[in-house]
């Protein structure tokens, strides 16, 4: 069992290279990380703690190197048994009502498969932020202790 597998959703590299960076700095203090960029259920379930790190693309769509495990997910539904878990979401405040909703559905549907949240969604918005793996960083340092028991 991995102690934190990091799902990488990405279409143009932010969330991947943000994913990486976290990944890295967790493995220098001695925490077992994974990154999965094209994740399968058991990579959810064997994970002892999850972190999604997602972009948003389209019409507030799920990017597409996620989208099968996302939709296998709701399928299966398998319970997460208060699985701790966070969430980063990328996005453009731009596009309005579909800012960062990637992030939100993935929050609602590891919820709803009885993972624990251990804080809010984080929301990087990238008119503000140019280099989204700062914040990201910054975030998953806060919440390591209650992420990776």
């Amino acid at each position: 069992m991995t102690a934190l597998t990091i799902l990488a959703g990405s279409v143009y590299g932010n969330a991947q290279h943000a994913a990486e960076t976290v990944a890295e700095s967790l493995s220098a203090q001695g925490i077992e990380c994974q990154v999965c960029s094209d994740p399968q259920v058991s990579d959810v379930t064997n994970a002892g703690a999850l972190l999604v790190i997602t972009s948003t693309t389209g019409q507030g769509d799920v990017p597409p190197n996620l989208e099968f495990v996302f939709s296998d997910l709701k399928d299966q539904f398998p319970l997460l048994d208060r699985k701790p878990f966070a969430v980063c979401a990328l996005g453009d405040s731009s596009y309005g009502d579909t800012y960062c909703a990637a992030g939100r559905q993935w929050f609602e549907l590891l919820s709803e498969l009885q993972g624990k949240a251990v804080a809010e969604m984080l929301e990087v918005d990238a008119i503000e932020c140019f280099e989204p793996e700062k914040p990201v960083l910054a975030f998953v340092e806060s919440i390591k202790d209650e992420l990776v028991v």
